[in-house]
Formats: structure tokens, sequence, C-alpha cells
């Protein structure tokens, strides 16, 4: 994963992350129009495909909504790198395929806009404008291979399949 970085403090909320007010949608595509609009007005207009968000601790605390990553993945978002993750909203990325990494040491190794480069399997996160680089502890074989089929759907539907 490669990306341009987002970087925002402790404790995004997922009302911050897509506020109530738009929760009567669910298509992704409309979410992600508002994703980030009461932190950072501008993210929706200028986030691209496969940027990447560095956070401090505590990402997607607030209420359980499962809005907050499909607008973020909708948004285009290619990756969420937090000091830690509410762990509800670490739960609902993973189902539906939006990479989530832990790595407490990332958020002091970006600046918003840098470039970040990320290996999931070997736990290493390269920051390409500054070329500094964190390790992190990489996530379960089976939790890497959900979010390569792009969610717990997709991955369920083909280990039935397989059957």
């Amino acid at each position: 994963m490669r990306g341009r970085v987002w970087r925002y403090g402790d404790h995004v909320n997922t009302d911050l992350i897509i506020p109530g007010r738009y929760l009567d949608d669910y298509d992704p595509k409309n979410l992600a129009k508002h994703a980030m609009e009461d932190i950072d007005p501008g993210f929706a207009g200028k986030v691209a495909f496969g940027d990447i968000i560095v956070a401090g601790r505590n990402f997607g605390c607030g209420s359980s909504r499962e809005q907050a990553p499909v607008a973020l993945k909708g948004a285009g978002v290619g990756a969420v790198v937090a000091g830690s993750f509410a762990r509800i909203f670490y739960r609902n990325a993973i189902n539906i395929g939006l990479p989530v990494i832990e790595c407490p040491e990332a958020h002091d190794l970006f600046k918003t806009g840098d470039v970040a480069l990320i290996n999931a399997d070997k736990g290493i996160i390269v920051n390409e404008t500054t070329g500094k680089s964190v390790r992190f502890e990489p996530m379960p074989e089976f939790l890497r291979d959900i979010l390569k089929k792009g969610g717990l759907v997709q991955y369920t539907q083909e280990k039935m399949r397989r059957r």
C-alpha cells in the first residue's frame, strides 16, 4: 500500500469520521462525500484513491456505527494507521476490507502530505518523503487474508465455494 498521508490526532471518533446527520443513507459513495467533514471539511474533496490516514490513539471511538469505515473506504482511503483503535471500529474495518494497522510510532513519523509505503505482511511503514521507517506487529495471517479478499463477506463466500 502506498499513498499520501492525512494526519490526525488522538480520539478521532466515529461522529467525526461520518457525522450522524448522514446516517440515513447507506450508499458508500454518498457517505464518502461527507467523510471526515466535521474534523477536516476539505478531506472528501481532496482525498485520492489509496491515500492513508495516520492518527494517534483510540481512532474510531464513540458509537459503533459501521458506516464510519464504509465512508473512509468509499472515499478511497487505502488504510488507516493509528496508535490504537476502538475495538468495534477495528472489527468493522476488517469486515468491510479496510486495512487498519496499529503502530503507535507512526504518528510522529508523518506529516499531512508525506507519502507512506506500507508492507502489511512484513510489518514495516516507510515515510518515502523523509526516508524514515518504523516496524509494527503484522496482523495474523487469517486477518490479512480477509483484507486481501475485500472483507469478511467475500472471504466467507470464497471459503464456502471451496467446500
